[in-house]
């Protein structure tokens, strides 16, 4: 008898959660069969965000050191009056 119910109430279980699955990929938009690729495709978008983002940064980090090293040696350069500075 247990199993019986057991079995039936499995069943209700397994259909309330399909129906809760596809409520909620309805609410996000994707509910048409495609959200393996379309999840797939967010989750390629977004891992090329973070490279873009981490590319950006590098270049910031590289620019703002170049530019520290520059102002150094120009002021190498103007201590040692090798560009005929005043004097």
């Amino acid at each position: 008898m247990h199993d019986a119910q057991d079995k039936h109430t499995e069943a209700m279980i397994a259909r309330a959660v399909d129906q809760g699955v596809t409520q909620a990929l309805a609410r996000l938009g994707l509910e048409n069969g495609h959200a393996r690729e379309d999840i797939r495709d967010l989750r390629a978008a977004l891992d090329s965000l973070r490279l873009v983002r981490q590319a950006a940064l590098q270049t910031i980090v590289r620019v703002i050191t170049t530019g520290l090293i520059l102002a150094l040696l120009a002021g190498i350069a103007l201590k040692l009056k090798l560009f005929g500075g005043a004097e």
